[in-house]
């Protein structure tokens, strides 16, 4: 192998590493793995070696890569495979008396090979840079206690950070779940422009987010902040305009990013749910029409449940008194009449085109049993639940 001509003197490292011992140390290393050796100062300068890659090792713009492919070892206490201003790769193994940093043994213009899927590296660079950190040690040429410290913690660190990832995700699972259970009476109280019953529900997710994030502010902006997306949606169904609401978000993320603690946060949320009240209240596009359909849609979603006026009133977002008054006048129906109705047209749908049971269909349309569902069912459309399926079904085209 070529060698760099080298300094004036043998001693590259005083004490620690000559040209001789460097050159024996360089062939052996070529020997094993194929690629050619250099050693540098610990800015990166080249002292020996490195011939093979000397277009590279000879670039000044790729000094600064050097001494970083040596920083970067010594700080997670193995090489690291980085990208030079040459497009190669390199990476070293710091060369260190006790805690001094002396310089570095560095692989440095390597063409990088196509990964045969992605995320995965060269598997020849990986055992290279195994290699090189083994004989440095293995010759005393680096700390080596140092650097398995330094790994030790990388690996605490990587796992410390992989467990935060995990928890996160768990925490917002369960943020999501106490939001899902507060939703429909957010939701309600929004629409109502109930700032005070929206506040309440507002500081119960609150606690719930405190209590799992505890003191991370980081966690809890993230966390709240998909509390504000869900508090988004709720306005823009309750009518609130979209491109107020859009600008709104756009301010509140930049206020966000320069919160520091708890208490500025439960600041910004409820900032964020008064600006959302308002947005609604100053738009009125959502005509009495659209409230009633709102209605229709949330009793067919829970046409199996025990539904009562209130309830429906308040997914719709008005008093069960003027949702009374309003289906009246928009209908003529009551709200049973209404819910009655819904009940037996999803009864016909399931007899004209499943198999289920009659006690199945009964139970699915919130019927409580199938005598009754039988009486109201011949009540209003004349046949019972039998003889409409078997009319419908002998109806129904052939495939």
């Amino acid at each position: 192998m070529k060698t760099r001509s080298g300094p004036p003197v043998a001693e590259l490292f005083p004490g620690m590493l000559d040209t001789a011992a460097f050159d024996d140390l360089a062939r052996a290393y070529q020997r094993e793995t194929g690629f050619a050796l250099a050693v540098t100062d610990a800015d990166g300068q080249v002292l020996r070696g490195g011939d093979a890659a000397a277009a590279c090792t000879d670039n000044e713009a790729c000094r600064p890569f050097r001494a970083q492919a040596i920083a970067e070892a010594l700080r997670w206490g193995e090489p690291c495979v980085l990208c030079c201003a040459c497009g190669q790769a390199l990476w070293a193994v710091p060369v260190m008396r006790n805690q001094w940093l002396c310089g570095g043994l560095l692989v440095a213009g390597v063409a990088l090979r196509r990964p045969r899927r992605a995320g995965s590296l060269d598997r020849r660079l990986l055992h290279a840079c195994r290699r090189l950190l083994e004989l440095a040690t293995e010759r005393n040429l680096t700390n080596a206690a140092l650097l398995a410290e330094r790994r030790q913690l990388a690996r605490r660190e990587r796992e410390r950070a992989e467990a935060l990832h995990a928890l996160k995700d768990h925490l917002q699972d369960d943020i999501r779940s106490t939001y899902l259970h507060e939703e429909p009476a957010l939701l309600a109280a929004i629409r109502r422009g109930e700032r005070t019953e929206a506040r309440r529900i507002i500081n119960r997710v609150l606690t719930a987010i405190y209590a799992v994030g505890q003191s991370n502010t980081e966690l809890l902006k993230s966390l709240a902040l998909e509390l504000v997306v869900m508090m988004t949606r709720a306005a823009v169904q309750a009518g609130g305009d979209p491109a107020q609401i859009l600008g709104l978000n756009y301010q509140s993320l930049s206020a966000l990013a320069d919160i520091s603690d708890q208490e500025e946060l439960a600041s910004w949320l409820c900032d964020m749910l008064e600006q959302l009240i308002d947005a609604i209240k100053t738009n009125t596009r959502h005509p009495n029409s659209v409230v009633l359909a709102r209605a229709v849609e949330y009793i067919e979603e829970h046409l199996a449940d025990d539904l009562h006026r209130d309830e429906v009133a308040r997914a719709a977002g008005l008093s069960p008194s003027h949702f009374s008054h309003l289906m009246r006048a928009k209908t003529s129906w009551s709200f049973t009449e209404l819910l009655t109705r819904l009940r037996v047209d999803r009864a016909c749908h399931l007899l004209a085109h499943t198999d289920h049971d009659l006690v199945q269909i009964a139970l699915e349309c919130g019927f409580g049993d199938q005598s009754y569902f039988t009486r109201v069912f011949r009540k209003r459309t004349g046949q019972t639940p039998g003889d409409y399926r078997r009319q419908h079904q002998a109806d129904a085209p052939k495939s």
